[in-house]
């Protein structure tokens, strides 16, 4: 593709055939000054550099935006009539560009009908396998439900015996308002000549002749068609059994065909021969008396009325007797107390009883409930006949609702619980009767990816040829979803998990997931490091799913800080050589030798080993610590870990291992509610103990936005804004004008443009396309009034002040002293280049935890000592970044709390002072305790993937 020219600088190359690649000229937007750059075609290529060196203004505000900006121009002139506002980015020109595809790190649903299935299409594919190769099994007797169809009929006569006389009948039915004669004169009309009369006790049968029949009396008419153990049927044909040809079968067909027509649904047939048989068959989906749906994806799918449980309307739960708060500590046993209803002198006769029948059927009333079997468990619910359950207790409780304290004790118990009637598979039962191999599709559905894999290679080995014919395609699109779901590293997951329980990481690789499987070529995909919450184990599998996307023809452009994949790109773009105003240039660009090589590369100092973050020389010694004990949710093993306090103490293993179980649903919780703060559930463990006391607080320090809404920025959240408000109104024509500090806020009436109500822009609702935001025409995008921006400070309004950067405004208010510390926690941990004013809803999933760590670094020495509970906080960090964030740390255990960092970046991993290990794999074969100890100590432990990356 191109040839780079050695000599002493490897910038200065020469590009072979330009006329294929993407070129950028002069683009300016943000902070990008002026810059021009080549990305070649058909490869991939990593965009690195300093966090804020104009990476995302380059990928996603430049060449996202002008991608983005030519689609719409293709669409109609309905669309485009906005369109023609939509900021086209300041650059001169791109050329080549081809359609563009951003992935970025937001989790990007709310909503809990989404679920991993559907967003990476992997669902709707099982529904489309289910809806065409399922299998009815009637829940009444196990039997397979079919309808029959003049096919099946013909078959079955084919193969009887040669010789063997048969009839093909339909049962005569007498319409209410006509009598027998009439009834027989329509049949004459209708062109059939005979009748069979059967004898249900001699199962003898005689034909005849209806013309015959029509000439005889009214009374002896019914005395010969009716009575007790006659059945009449009308003959549509009769046929002797032999080796049949094409036209025998041509009239066969249509003879079936009419008597299915005629018996509205049902065939009989009369086999007389060496063995007398009488067939019935029908072509209604019904078995055991139970009509059944027939399948079709619509029955399979949650997020439609005709498929959706009808109770839970396809949330899966509902609100009912929550078990959480029935059982609220499982490590109790029944004769203990564990259900917390029956306590107290009237309600402890339940707990009484239940312990005295218990012995009837060999309760184990001594053992705690979470050892208790799934049949135990389910029994102290149900009850049986020697005691009665925790389900009866409530229903006594629902017929005394008419007494307040009833209604008092129900609302302690009520919560959201899983859906009584679909047990949490969401879809109604006509479609768990459906299966495929031996499963439903609910219980695919929790499956994780790996098992489910495992599973389909199996299904192929035992579908007829028939079913393989039918679900072919269908099968390659799964196995293929499949695989790149494995390659990106989610095997752990499962079909049914939520969209809004995922991190941004994962979110962001189901959607590469989905990209994948759509198979497209000669397109620009542009993804916002990708490789975020992975651990280095995955990353490698990562980059070859990223390899294979740009195999099929397609430019892969990453944003990125890992090595790993810098290592393997095509070209690597670095951006710098700091941040914000100091940045926005290119560096360096070129192959990995290149950019180690480059003196004014800062990338290519840390690749190379000029630069690098030191382990630090001495660990800190701790005395004190918190232990989780017995810790079982999802996939943990009952394990016991001991934090210290007063360090730095990194939790690692790989994606799905179970730290964030441990940390975020056990710990953390915990922690919360035994100092008595409203917190989470708390997973199932036995005990939290040490020493609790010696922390004030805990705060989980996670990436998920400090604000929801707009108007929120990094400036209001570290609570400085309030400093610039009081010194504008200071301002001699603030005072002339009457101004007070509330004129200069966007969130109040008063100095803000009324038009926009302080938002700087106008959301134009598209019907079917995403919203579009305009700069508000009022105030041209300033927020503010026109006599409000007259007020200057230093000759800069409020205005201009809230677009500096952060390390700008440190400067610009020197003088002003408590405004330049209250700004300066924002700069040392690294987020120099974020404008005052930017909306937080911009900010990315590591920016907005760094913003939030800043806001703690401001507050000083807290009067209490804190636990900081970090949630992979190197998110969007560059080498030269992490140093300052690892120097942030330092500054809070110096000032005496404690941090836990949930971390794959091996360079904070080798600075912790204690390392905890969980793994050694994902899911099912995670969740034990690897290694714990100083992380020097982790190389030597084979099973310890974290140990192999050090």
């Amino acid at each position: 593709m191109e040839k780079t020219i050695k000599g002493k600088n490897p910038v200065t190359k020469k590009t072979v055939n330009s006329a294929e690649n993407i070129l950028i000229k002069g683009a300016r937007v943000h902070n990008l000054r002026n810059i021009t750059v080549e990305i070649p075609r058909n490869s991939l290529v990593v965009v690195t550099g300093v966090s804020g060196s104009g990476k995302s203004s380059l990928t996603i505000d430049t060449l996202y935006a002008e991608g983005q900006r030519r689609y719409a121009e293709s669409l109609s002139a309905y669309a485009r009539q906005f369109l023609n506002r939509m900021n086209k980015p300041d650059v001169d020109y791109i050329k080549g560009l081809c359609p563009a595809i951003a992935i970025e790190q937001k989790v990007i649903t709310r909503t809990p009908r989404s679920t991993v299935g559907s967003m990476t299409e992997l669902y709707d594919y099982l529904r489309l396998l289910y809806a065409r190769t399922g299998k009815t099994l009637s829940p009444i007797s196990g039997k397979q439900v079919k309808k029959d169809d003049v096919t099946d009929v013909v078959r079955s006569i084919s193969s009887l015996k040669e010789g063997d006389r048969v009839f093909i009948l339909s049962l005569f039915k007498q319409h209410k308002n006509r009598d027998l004669k009439e009834e027989l004169n329509i049949l004459v009309q209708k062109g059939f000549s005979r009748v069979y009369l059967k004898d249900t006790t001699s199962k003898s049968g005689e034909t005849l002749r209806i013309d015959d029949l029509i000439e005889v009396s009214d009374k002896e008419l019914k005395s010969t068609l009716t009575g007790k153990s006659k059945e009449l049927y009308i003959l549509i044909d009769r046929i002797v059994v032999k080796d049949f040809e094409e036209d025998d079968l041509h009239r066969i067909s249509d003879s079936v065909g009419t008597a299915f027509y005629e018996g509205e649904g049902d065939v009989y047939i009369e086999v007389q021969g060496d063995k007398n048989q009488f067939l019935h068959y029908n072509n209604r989906f019904e078995l055991d008396g139970i009509v059944f749906e027939e399948p079709v994806p619509n029955l399979f799918s949650f997020n439609n009325p005709f498929g959706a449980c009808p109770t839970c309307e396809g949330f899966s739960q509902v609100l009912g007797i929550d078990n959480e708060l029935v059982i609220p500590d499982k490590r109790l046993s029944v004769y203990d107390g564990a259900v917390a209803p029956w306590k107290g002198e009237k309600l402890g006769w339940w707990r009484e009883q239940f312990i005295k029948g218990a012995k009837k059927f060999n309760f184990p009333v001594h053992k705690p409930i979470a050892d208790l079997t799934a049949s135990q468990y389910e029994t102290l619910w149900a009850g049986n006949e020697h005691a009665l359950g925790i389900n009866a207790f409530f229903k006594e409780v629902e017929q005394n609702l008419y007494k307040v304290q009833y209604r008092v004790l129900l609302s302690r118990y009520r919560g959201r619980t899983t859906c009584p009637d679909c047990k949490g598979y969401r879809l109604r039962q006509e479609a768990l009767y459906v299966k495929v191999g031996d499963k439903h599709i609910g219980e695919l559905s929790e499956l994780p990816v790996r098992d489910l894999k495992v599973w389909f290679d199996q299904l192929e080995k035992k579908m007829s040829d028939h079913d393989k014919q039918v679900a072919k395609r269908v099968l390659l699109e799964i196995h293929h979803r499949l695989k790149t779901l494995l390659d990106v590293g989610l095997g752990y997951l499962t079909v049914n998990r939520l969209a809004n329980s995922l991190s941004g990481g994962e979110s962001q690789r189901i959607q590469l997931t989905r990209s994948l499987g759509s198979n497209l070529t000669d397109s620009l995909y542009i993804l916002d490091e990708p490789s975020i919450g992975l651990h280095s184990r995955d990353t490698t599998n990562l980059i070859r799913v990223l390899k294979e996307l740009r195999d099929l023809g397609n430019t892969v452009v990453v944003v990125e800080h890992d090595e790993l994949m810098m290592r393997e790109a095509d070209h690597i773009i670095d951006m710098g050589p700091l941040a914000s105003h100091l940045g926005g240039q290119v560096i360096a660009e070129g192959n990995y030798d290149s950019i180690i090589t480059n003196p004014n590369s800062l990338t290519g100092k840390y690749l190379s080993g000029k630069l690098k973050i030191e382990v630090p020389k001495n660990l800190r010694k701790w005395n004190r610590s918190i232990t989780v004990e017995g810790a079982r949710q999802n996939n943990l093993k009952d394990i016991t870990v001991e934090f210290p306090l007063n360090v730095l103490c990194v939790v690692s293993g790989v994606s799905g291992s179970g730290k964030t179980t441990l940390v975020k649903q056990i710990l953390y919780p915990g922690l919360r509610k035994i100092k008595g703060e409203f917190g989470d559930k708390v997973g199932f463990h036995k005990a939290i103990t040490g020493d609790i006391d010696s922390i004030g607080q805990i705060e989980m320090v996670d990436q998920n936005p400090i604000g929801k809404s707009s108007r929120s920025n990094p400036v209001t959240y570290i609570k400085a804004y309030d400093e610039i408000r009081d010194l504008f109104a200071r301002q001699p024509l603030s005072k002339m004008r009457g101004f007070q500090p509330k004129h200069f806020s966007f969130n109040v009436d008063g100095g803000r443009c009324d038009t926009c109500k302080g938002e700087g822009e106008q959301v134009v609702e598209m019907q079917f396309l995403a919203d579009v935001h305009l700069t508000c025409e009022a105030c041209g995008g300033k927020r503010f009034k026109e006599e409000v921006l007259e007020v200057k400070y230093h000759d800069c309004s409020i205005y201009d002040i809230l677009e500096m950067g952060v390390d700008d405004a440190i400067q610009f208010f020197s003088d002003e002293k408590n405004l330049a510390k209250a700004l300066q926690p924002l700069s040392d941990v690294g987020l120099g280049y974020v404008k005052l004013g930017q909306s937080s809803d911009t900010l990315s999933g590591g920016e907005a935890q760094r913003v939030k760590l800043a806001s703690f670094l401001g507050k000083g020495r807290a009067s209490s000592k804190i636990l900081f509970i970090f949630d992979e906080p190197t998110t969007g960090l560059h080498f030269h970044d992490i140093q300052k964030l690892l120097a942030s740390f330092n500054a809070l255990i110096e000032q005496g709390h404690s941090i836990l960092v949930i971390e794959h970046n091996t360079d904070v991993i080798k600075s912790a002072d204690w390392l905890i290990d969980l793994g050694p794999e994902a899911g099912d074969e995670g969740g034990s305790l690897v290694y714990a100890g100083k992380p020097e100590g982790a190389k030597k432990v084979k099973a310890s993937h974290t140990g192999t990356f050090l």
